[in-house]
């Protein structure tokens, strides 16, 4: 019997050679490494937190989102602001801006219009310098277009009048035909040539263009900036 064998032992238990049995499972690798991830994981959470902790107690929260485009409106007066005044109560909002003046159009009787037709369409010259008189406007020449313009004018029509003609009366009759374009020649007299083109349907409804004309006379105000 072995001097390692304790008394009263032996058989299978008998222990022999000189060194003592390795009594105790050997360490899984995997478990140490697991737990020193899990430490420095935990160490992280709580140096975070703390962070956070910090400031919130330092007033670094997140700030208040404003709306996309906004402008804070100013609440001090300028004078007040200089001398280190209270500020300034904010204006009450109003609805909308002061209204325009009215702006002094010349009168449908007071503009002569000649009508040319530059289309294939008989009789359109005719029809629409008719409508035109009934309307107001003083009519001068009805007929086809010269040949500068016959057969050449694509769009709805064109307005022709002196390098002097004022653009008031380019405007008050182009509501009557929206979609014209202006041009100028050599003419010395106040008179307006209306040259109808290929896209032109018909006149703006009577109602449609005295709502026009109104709203020339009297344009929209812009929308107030409210604080």
């Amino acid at each position: 019997m072995s001097m390692l064998t304790p008394p009263g032992m032996g058989g299978k238990y008998r222990v022999t050679g000189t060194a003592y049995p390795r009594m105790s499972r050997k360490r899984s690798r995997r478990r140490i490494v697991l737990a020193v991830l899990g430490s420095v994981l935990a160490l992280a959470l709580v140096g975070y937190g703390a962070l956070q902790l910090i400031g919130v107690f330092r007033g670094d929260g997140p700030k208040r989102n404003t709306a996309a485009g906004a402008k804070d409106c100013p609440t001090k007066s300028p004078g007040a602001a200089a001398k280190g005044g209270a500020p300034a109560a904010p204006a009450a909002a109003t609805a909308s801006a002061p209204a325009k003046p009215a702006v002094v159009l010349p009168q449908p009787g007071t503009i002569t219009v000649n009508v040319y037709n530059a289309t294939p369409r008989a009789g359109l010259a005719k029809a629409v310098g008719d409508e035109l008189a009934k309307r107001g406007f003083l009519i001068g020449t009805v007929g086809n277009a010269p040949a500068d313009f016959d057969k050449k004018v694509p769009g709805t029509g064109i307005m022709l009048g002196s390098p002097t003609t004022d653009k008031a009366v380019f405007a008050v009759l182009g509501t009557q035909l929206p979609g014209t374009t202006q041009q100028t020649d050599t003419r010395e007299t106040a008179d307006v040539d209306l040259i109808l083109g290929d896209a032109f349907k018909e006149l703006s409804t009577k109602e449609d263009a005295d709502k026009a004309l109104a709203l020339l006379a009297n344009p929209a105000p812009a929308p107030a900036k409210n604080c």
